[in-house]
C-alpha cells in the first residue's frame, strides 16, 4: 500500500498533468472525477491529562527513593561511571551480591565468611579478619557521596555445592563477628574507619525457596540451608547482641524475598521474643508499580498490628521482573531500554506516597538487572535519568499536591524547595507493550512565578534531553509517548 506522502506527490502531478492538457483540449473534469482524487486527512488529537500542583499543599518530605544496591566500581577505566553515580547523588548503597563483581573485590568482598573466612578463629583477633578487599569498596562507596547499606550475610549461591548460606554452627559468636566489623568500620576497631554507618541488616532472602515454594531450602537451598524456625532463632540471637552493643544503630532485617505469609509468621515470632526490629526489608520483582504498593500497605499493616509502628519499612531489593522463566530475555531488554526506565521513575513516584521508606534499585552492579550504565562503557543507559531525576525532586526537600486528571497511566509527583523553586516529574508507564499514542500533560503550578521553566524529557528518541516549552494560559503542555518521562523545573 502506498504512503500517504507517494499518494499525495501523485495526486499533485495527474493535476499539473490535468491542466496542460485542459490547456490544448481544453478538457472538463466533472466535480466526480476531481473527488476521485481528493483525500481527507483525519489528524488524530491527543488526549490531553491536566496535572495541578498546589505548593501551599505541603504533605512530606521527599523520601530517599533513589538508593541502589551496591557502588560504583573501583575498577580501572570507568571514572565516567563514578562522575555519574555521584552526580545523581545516590542516598544509600546495599552491600549485596557485591562478591560477584571484581571491581568491588571479588569473593573476598563483603560477606561474613569473606571477612572472617575460619569460623574457628578467634573472633576478638584483629587478625582473624579479611578487611582489605571490603575496606577498598566501601571507600569507593562513600567517596561517591553514598551512605553505606550494610548487609550482614551472605550473597546468594545457584551452585551445585554451597558454602555460606548454612545456619552458623554458633549463633552467639556469629553475632559477635558482626559486631567486630561494625566496630572497625564505625569505631576504628583494627585500623578501621569511622565511616557511621548507621543501618545493617541480618542476612539476605531467608524465605527463598521454603515452604511457599515447596520446600525447596531442603534439597537446594540459595540463600538460607537452615529451616524457617532455624532462622527466627537465628535472627534473634543476631539482633538482640548487636542492638544490645549499639543501641544507636539501626539493626533489621531479614530483606524477605516476598512471600507475605512467611513474613507475617516472622514478625508475629520476633513479637512474641520482643526481638527489636529498627527497619523490615524486603524485596518485590513486579512488572508494574501498583502490586509493590499492594505489598508494602500489607506489610506495613503487619508491623503496626505487632508492636513495630515505629519500623521503617524498606524495600531493598526491586525491579522489573513480569516472569523468572520463560520471560527472563524480555526482562532484561526492558530492563536496559525506556520501558524500564519508565517503570523505574513509576515506581519511584509511587512509593513516595505509599508506606515505604527507603528503596534500594537492584542492581548498579554490572549484571542483567543493572538499567543505568551500558555493559563494558558504563555510558548511562535512560534508566539512569531516574536516579539523577529524582535527586532535582529530593533537593527541593518537600513534596506537595499534585492532582492528575483524565490519564491512568500519568504518574506525577511535585516537589518544592527555597526561593520558590519547583519540580514536578511526569511519567508514563504501562506494561501493556500493544497501548501506543501521545499523551499531552498540561501542568499548571498554583502561586509560583513562571520565569524560568526548564524541561528535560526522556522518551523513545529523547536522553534527558532539553525540550522547550510554551506558557499558555498559565500552564505548560508536555508531550509524552509511551513510557516517556520529564523533569519540569519552576524557579
Amino acid at each position: 500500500m502506498e504512503s500517504e506522502m507517494v499518494f499525495f506527490d501523485k495526486v499533485i502531478e495527474r493535476r499539473r498533468i490535468v491542466r496542460r492538457v485542459g490547456q490544448v483540449r481544453r478538457v472538463k473534469w466533472s466535480v466526480a472525477i476531481v473527488a476521485a482524487f481528493m483525500v481527507t486527512v483525519c489528524v488524530a488529537v491527543p488526549p490531553t491529562a491536566t496535572v495541578t500542583v498546589d505548593p501551599a499543599q505541603e504533605l512530606r518530605a521527599v523520601k530517599p527513593m533513589n538508593g541502589v544496591n551496591n557502588g560504583p566500581s573501583g575498577s580501572r577505566g570507568i571514572a565516567g561511571a563514578r562522575q555519574l553515580y555521584a552526580l545523581a547523588k545516590i542516598p544509600f548503597a546495599r552491600t549485596h551480591d557485591s562478591n560477584f563483581h571484581a571491581g568491588y573485590g571479588g569473593p573476598h568482598t563483603v560477606d561474613i565468611t569473606a571477612v572472617f573466612p575460619s569460623f574457628d578463629a578467634d573472633e576478638n583477633d584483629p587478625a582473624s579478619y579479611d578487611f582489605p578487599m571490603t575496606d577498598r569498596y566501601l571507600t569507593t562507596i562513600t567517596n561517591a557521596g553514598t551512605e553505606v547499606f550494610f548487609r550482614l550475610g551472605q550473597s546468594i549461591e545457584h551452585g551445585i555445592k554451597k558454602y555460606g548460606i548454612y545456619p552458623p554452627k554458633d549463633f552467639a559468636k556469629w553475632a559477635r563477628i558482626c559486631e567486630h566489623i561494625i566496630r572497625h568500620y564505625n569505631e576504628g576497631w583494627a585500623n578501621g574507619f569511622r565511616m557511621n554507618i548507621r543501618y545493617w541488616e541480618i542476612w539476605n532472602e531467608p524465605d527463598l525457596g521454603g515452604p511457599e515454594e515447596n520446600n525447596e531450602w531442603k534439597t537446594n537451598p540459595l540463600t538460607w540451608g537452615g529451616s524457617e524456625e532455624d532462622f527466627h532463632r537465628f535472627y534473634t540471637v543476631a539482633a538482640r547482641h548487636l542492638k544490645e552493643r549499639f543501641p544507636h544503630l539501626m539493626i533489621g532485617g531479614p530483606a524477605l524475598c516476598g512471600y507475605e505469609k512467611w513474613a507475617e509468621r516472622f514478625i508475629k515470632a520476633m513479637a512474641a521474643e520482643k526481638v527489636p526490629i529498627d527497619f523490615f526489608s524486603w524485596h518485590a520483582y513486579r512488572p508494574s508499580p501498583e502490586p509493590i504498593i499492594v505489598t508494602a500497605k500489607n506489610i506495613r499493616r503487619m508491623l503496626d498490628a505487632n508492636g513495630y509502628g515505629k519500623a521503617e519499612s524498606i524495600l531493598d531489593e526491586w525491579n522489573y521482573i513480569r516472569s523468572w522463566t520463560e520471560d527472563f530475555a524480555y526482562n532484561v531488554r526492558t530492563i536496559k531500554a525506556e520501558k524500564g526506565a519508565a517503570f523505574t521513575l513509576a515506581t519511584m513516584i509511587a512509593c513516595q506516597s505509599a508506606p515505604v521508606d527507603i528503596l534500594m534499585y537492584y542492581d548498579a552492579r554490572p549484571t542483567a538487572y543493572n538499567g543505568l550504565f551500558a555493559d563494558g562503557t558504563y555510558d548511562p543507559l535512560k534508566g539512569y535519568y531516574p536516579f539523577y531525576i529524582w535527586s532535582k525532586l529530593k533537593g527541593c526537600g518537600t513534596q506537595v499536591a499534585a492532582k492528575v486528571e483524565n490519564a491512568k497511566d500519568l504518574y506525577v509527583c511535585a516537589a518544592k524547595g527555597a526561593g520558590g523553586r519547583a519540580a514536578v516529574v511526569l511519567c508514563r508507564y504501562t506494561d501493556n507493550d500493544n497501548r501506543n499514542g501521545s499523551l499531552l500533560a498540561a501542568v499548571s503550578v498554583a502561586g509560583l512565578p513562571t520565569a524560568r521553566i526548564t524541561c528535560h524529557l526522556t522518551d523513545p528518541c529523547r536522553a534527558h534531553t532539553e525540550f522547550p516549552l510554551e506558557i499558555k494560559d498559565g500552564c505548560v503542555t508536555v508531550p509524552l509517548e509511551r513510557n516517556a518521562f520529564a523533569l519540569v523545573e519552576f524557579e
